[in-house]
């Protein structure tokens, strides 16, 4: 039947990774979880750790390829419903964008919004026009990326949950930079890396802390949706998800919470 057929599968699955599977094997597609990685971007980022780990104990991966490919399949499901069981929260929020994101795109509106910081953002994502030019010499291809194109709906969708996250992360960041520099204090980051003198860095911890509290305190999805209603009048958005019981402060005194 299909079901023994999926079960045997799963089984040799199961057999060929079997002791492989550590943290760094799902670490990615974990972390990335909240920015909307899907099942075939789990699938690649597992497949590249688990060829790696094969290949260390002297495999022919050309050989089992297909053996790999139904493998990272079965551990890309497992850990996707895991995530799913595990983070329930997380889960509806980025649905809630999602949803919300597919909404503005209907209107054939770019999917907008304000920072917690007041940057203003606006997802470029538009139906590209290409023109050929033909020269004696060669053919070149030009591409129209103006605003007044139609907006490619898929991608102002699948790219909004990360893209809001990381105008959190860069919030949070600036956020930290002008703590610092009030407290006089050398500073300089990269994305979510944090850098000081050494001699600072435990003030830097807890300043990076107090950011954070401070900014994720601020009701974020309330004034989310009460922008984009000013916005976008027309459109009638999905209630906000239900906050959970987490209580911030904790942030200040977990030692593995930022490194």
């Amino acid at each position: 039947t299909t079901e023994e057929m999926k079960a045997f599968k799963s089984n040799r699955s199961a057999k060929l990774v079997n002791g492989l599977i550590d943290r760094g094997v799902v670490k990615r597609t974990v972390m990335t979880s909240v920015y909307g990685v899907t099942f075939i971007g789990a699938k690649e980022q597992i497949r590249e750790k688990i060829t790696e780990k094969l290949e260390e104990r002297g495999h022919d991966i050309d050989e089992i390829d297909d053996e790999i490919f139904q493998a990272c399949s079965y551990l890309a499901k497992i850990t996707m419903d895991v995530m799913g069981q595990l983070f329930v929260g997380a889960r509806q929020t980025m649905n809630w964008l999602t949803t919300s994101a597919r909404l503005i795109s209907a209107y054939e509106q770019p999917v907008a919004w304000i920072s917690p910081i007041g940057v203003p953002c606006v997802q470029p994502y538009r139906q590209q026009r290409s023109y050929m030019v033909t020269t004696f010499l060669q053919k070149v291809t030009l591409v129209d990326n103006s605003d007044d194109l139609p907006v490619h709906k898929s991608r102002q969708v699948s790219a909004f949950p990360p893209n809001y996250v990381h105008s959190l992360d860069s919030s949070h960041m600036l956020l930290t930079a002008l703590e610092m520099e009030k407290r006089g204090l050398t500073f300089s980051a990269v994305h979510d890396s944090f850098w000081t003198h050494a001699c600072d860095v435990d003030e830097m911890n807890e300043a990076l802390r107090e950011c954070f509290v401070d900014l994720y305190k601020q009701p974020l999805l309330e004034n989310l949706k009460a922008g984009w209603e000013m916005r976008y009048p027309d459109i009638e958005f999905p209630d906000i998800p239900e906050r959970g019981d987490l209580d911030l402060d904790e942030v200040k005194s977990a030692p593995y919470f930022f490194q």
